[in-house]
């Protein structure tokens, strides 16, 4: 076949990351300023106005739910590998440091409470997606505060707000001083939180940073920690014996359908949404029931749930009743934000599973030895050490099936999208694989979007090393799935089958794989339609039909592979 390799048309952004990468070699700190230029010269689909004086909020927004909610107060970064390299290059206290989080992005942080943030890299995705994020919170920060600035009196008022909501017609000030809808104010204070604009309007933002010396080594090291962690654990004991099916998803879709506290607590859970009204979806959750929608009541109890689990007593409820029926939570080692769960099939209740996994033969599970090893699906390259490492210490491992979010460049969001075809941005090959799931397997499943097979997807370095000259060659070549871990991922397949580490700039057969892989993506992105960007949202409860769609198909495949293994 010929290999359509999608192509740069200009080095715009090539030079960026050749500039972030060269500056922080540096063995002291670099200023962020340094590194504005250049980012603004990419053109990045996530951020279009960033060379350019007017403010883009949505680019703003996007950066700070990905950084933590201190971030308005800093003033250092330091990234690093581990623990003893922050302490051996002077951050002796680091232990100290208070674990700060983030809510849409995966990673550990931890903060002296004096200007200082330590982030834990665990790949060089890591320093791809991190960087553009503290460049443009940083240039579109300073927008905002110059914007303040020429309204002294604006600027004195908003640097007085406290801890409470922005008020209507100070959002409304704001909305005219930066030209954007007062609605998106008050999105903004509440990112930024009131005391964060505050600070905008009272300062520049000057970051500087420091990347500690680093090594492929040492992210080998940290997967090797992350599955001593993993098969430390009682549940992981004997994922080295038996045989495994891995799963890389999120940490509550398979406990969800498998577990089924919602479903054995419905009265419980129902009562709680009529008293509390979680995000307006009471209303919703009455009408499934009074429809009799079991499997769209089920999607709703299941992300209701997580709202449900705040409080403290009602997780470790959630935890028992899983756990009494196998599924056993394993928390990441320090350095990695990779939760993994473990399941033994046999143990599984089929009368608590979700309807939608009944099959023939389902009681044949309770004879089996086998485990799910489900992943919280990891960032970019960090991907191809998780199951390089898996696959070294499994030797029983019976599939392999991955399901993610994407950006579309052809369908909408809540659609579903497998691939057959992916081109790697990190190591420029080109992967054909024979995907073991199908349309056909996610479309009963699937209420409001679509589902869409033999696609062509690219796995990208990072959603912000992006612009519309780079995606127009993507839709050019076919390729209409942007996402980031799928490219590592079967790279570390590729050496499961070759004597070599896996190569560069090549075509790779995966049509005849030693085991079934799936790959799955849902919509949340649409890069070529503006409007219906979810740059600064979550999918929420949008995304639960996509969510649960894919990951009923995913668990049904294995129960069949399973079923079909123990025989009758």
């Amino acid at each position: 076949m010929q290999r359509q390799v999608p192509t740069v048309l200009d080095d715009a952004i090539a030079l960026y990351i050749r500039t972030y990468y060269s500056l922080l070699r540096s063995s002291g700190s670099v200023r962020v300023r340094s590194l504005e230029e250049a980012h603004g010269g990419m053109a990045s689909s996530l951020h279009p106005k960033a060379a350019g004086p007017e403010l883009d909020l949505g680019a703003l927004i996007y950066a700070a739910v990905r950084l933590p909610s201190c971030a308005w107060q800093l003033s250092h970064v330091i990234l690093g590998q581990s623990r003893d390299q922050f302490v051996g290059a002077g951050y002796s206290d680091i232990a100290s440091w208070e674990r700060v989080r983030t809510p849409a992005r995966r990673r550990r942080w931890q903060w002296n409470g004096a200007g200082q943030l330590a982030v834990y890299v665990v790949s060089a995705s890591d320093i791809d997606d991190l960087i553009p994020i503290l460049v443009a919170y940083q240039l579109e920060w300073n927008k905002v505060h110059a914007a303040l600035a020429a309204r002294p009196e604006l600027a004195a008022r908003v640097a007085d707000l406290g801890g409470d909501p922005l008020p209507p017609a100070l959002a409304l000030e704001l909305s005219d001083a930066l030209a954007v809808p007062a609605e998106e104010c008050a999105r903004l204070a509440s990112v930024l939180g009131c005391a964060g604009l505050g600070a905008c309007a009272r300062r520049e933002l000057d970051l500087s940073l420091t990347l500690l010396s680093g090594s492929f080594v040492n992210y080998q090291r940290a997967s090797s920690r992350w599955w001593r962690a993993v098969a430390a654990d009682p549940s992981g004991a004997h994922l080295a014996e038996r045989p495994v099916y891995f799963v890389s998803s999120n940490m509550h879709a398979l406990s969800n359908l498998l577990g089924g506290y919602s479903r054995t607590h419905a009265g419980a859970l129902g009562a709680w949404v009529a008293a509390e009204n979680p995000e307006g979806l009471a209303k919703e959750y009455q009408s499934l029931q009074a429809a009799g929608d079991q499997a769209g009541l089920d999607n709703l109890s299941y992300y209701l749930l997580r709202l449900y689990a705040r409080d403290a007593e009602r997780r470790r409820a959630i935890s028992a009743a899983d756990l009494a029926v196998g599924i056993r939570t394993v928390p990441s080692p320090d350095e990695i934000e990779v939760d993994a769960q473990v399941i033994p099939l046999a143990q599984l209740d089929p009368g608590r599973c979700d309807p939608r996994l009944a099959m023939p033969g389902l009681e044949r599970l309770s004879r089996s030895d086998a485990l799910v090893l489900n992943i919280d699906y990891p960032l970019g390259m960090a991907a191809y050490h998780m199951l390089a490492r898996v696959l070294i210490e499994v030797p029983g491992l019976r599939g392999v099936y991955v399901m993610g979010k994407a950006a579309t460049l052809n369908a909408r969001v809540g659609d579903v999208m497998l691939s057959d075809v992916v081109h790697d941005e990190h190591s420029k090959n080109t992967f054909l694989l024979r995907n073991d799931l199908t349309g056909a397997q996610i479309s009963p499943y699937l209420r409001h979007g679509s589902a869409l097979d033999h696609q062509k997807a690219i796995t990208v370095r990072s959603a912000f090393l992006q612009n519309r000259a780079l995606m127009d060659v993507f839709y050019t070549e076919g390729y209409t799935v942007m996402e980031m871990e799928t490219g590592p991922y079967l790279a570390a397949l590729t050496e499961a089958t070759s004597p070599r580490r896996y190569p560069t700039d090549e075509l790779i057969n995966l049509g005849a794989p030693p085991l079934p892989i799936g790959i799955v993506h849902y919509a949340s992105d649409t890069p070529f339609s503006r409007h219906k960007q979810l740059l600064s949202k979550s999918m929420s409860f949008f995304g639960m039909d996509a969510t649960y769609a894919c990951a009923v198909a995913i668990v049904r495949r294995i129960f069949e592979l399973e079923i079909a293994r123990v025989g009758s």
